[in-house]
């Protein structure tokens, strides 16, 4: 015995994607940069030191006398022997004038005419100490420096951005379908009628 069938038989629908990816670009100009360094301005002013040394004193400790210090020196030594001399005849014309009151005035100016200065005795350094002098005056070094800052210029450039947005495409790859089939299928009517689908 033959069973009546039905048949179905589908397709399913297939979409169809056509994809167009974005397009990004970008691009970052290099940013434009200027220094300029100006030079540093130094200045240095020197005094240079002086030293002096006067040995003046020590070349007369050691009877190395210039001339002129040699004459300075006799008309000295003539002035004070003239004014000692000066003071020495008025004594003696003093005592002279009161010889009536008696008292021995001229044995004691022949005593005293008759005998030289005592001698001295002392020891003595040649060239005396510190008798040659130094002097120093330091020298001086003053230092100006001027600085200049760096001169900076820096110009940034902004990025170049250029985009292209994707887009998609849907279509239909194939529609759906549904086929029915009908096997073993009769039509019984009225009459024994038989009838096959």
């Amino acid at each position: 015995m033959l069973f009546p069938q039905i048949r179905l038989q589908s397709t399913f629908a297939q979409t169809e994607l056509q994809i167009q990816k974005p397009v990004q670009q970008i691009e970052q100009p290099r940013a434009e940069l200027s220094i300029e360094q100006p030079k540093t301005e130094l200045t240095m002013s020197r005094t240079p030191g002086r030293l002096t040394i006067d040995q003046t004193q020590a070349r007369e400790d050691m009877d190395l006398k210039s001339v002129g210090r040699r004459i300075e020196e006799a008309a000295q030594f003539g002035r004070q022997d003239w004014l000692a001399g000066l003071a020495r005849v008025a004594q003696d014309g003093n005592e002279l004038m009161q010889i009536e009151n008696g008292g021995g005035a001229i044995v004691r100016q022949a005593k005293r005419n008759s005998e030289g200065l005592p001698k001295e005795l002392n020891i003595g350094w040649i060239p005396s100490h510190f008798s040659v002098k130094i002097n120093y005056v330091p020298g001086k070094l003053e230092i100006d420096v001027q600085e200049r800052k760096p001169i900076i210029d820096a110009k940034t450039n902004k990025p170049v951005h250029d985009y292209t947005p994707g887009s998609t495409q849907v279509s239909m790859a194939n529609h759906p379908s549904l086929e029915i089939d009908f096997e073993n299928l009769r039509h019984v009517g009225t009459g024994r009628y038989e009838q096959k689908i």
